[in-house]
């Protein structure tokens, strides 16, 4: 599965962050949620979907 934030839509509310904290990072300039890698384990799956789903902007594609 490949997990990506879109920064042309996330307004940094770190919901993502909070839902998975080892998943989703927030820039120190903007708060803005970044992924250090796309390609997540099996594992980090439910998570990422779960931050996702949160996301109150949709900022956030898990597939």
């Amino acid at each position: 599965m490949k997990v990506r934030v879109d920064p042309e839509i996330c307004q940094g509310h770190g919901v993502c962050h909070m839902t998975a904290p080892d998943l989703f990072l927030l820039r120190d300039e903007d708060g803005q949620a970044y992924v250090e890698s796309e390609e997540i384990s099996p594992g980090q799956q439910e998570l990422a979907r779960l931050a996702a789903d949160s996301c109150p902007e949709r900022a956030i594609t898990a597939d």
